[in-house]
């Protein structure tokens, strides 16, 4: 989720070299119709300063939906105020080794509701 279209078509193209299937969001809210239309998303990457709302603030609605549903926090800034501290972090500019190990971080940690059948899923990005 990037209201940037170019960053947003970046880390689609990156998430796709990495072999997962993307989708790009320019807005919270279209982040919040494809997740409830889309079950199989496994991680959400959003901005943290979007216009409307922050990063965190998606994230923690998307907590509600979905409860541990990895999201992350991609930024720029420096510090991150409240919430956005809770969630893994991305820095900008990032490169694909680096959202290659947030990735495998998140879903290192993320808790599997049965047998993993080495399928990958979506990550709205």
């Amino acid at each position: 989720v990037d209201d940037d279209a170019m960053v947003g078509a970046g880390t689609v193209a990156m998430l796709e070299d990495l072999g997962h299937s993307a989708i790009e969001a320019t807005t919270a809210a279209r982040a919040l119709e494809i997740l409830s239309s889309e079950p199989e998303i496994d991680i959400v990457i959003t901005d943290y300063a979007m216009p409307g709302t922050t990063g965190s603030e998606l994230a923690t609605q998307l907590q509600q939906i979905r409860p541990g549903l990895p999201v992350v926090i991609a930024t720029g800034y420096v510090e991150t105020a409240g919430a956005a501290s809770a969630f893994p972090r991305l820095n900008k500019p990032y490169r694909l080794h680096d959202l290659a190990a947030v990735i495998s971080d998140v879903l290192r940690r993320k808790p599997r509701a049965g047998p993993f059948d080495g399928r990958r899923g979506s990550l709205i990005g």
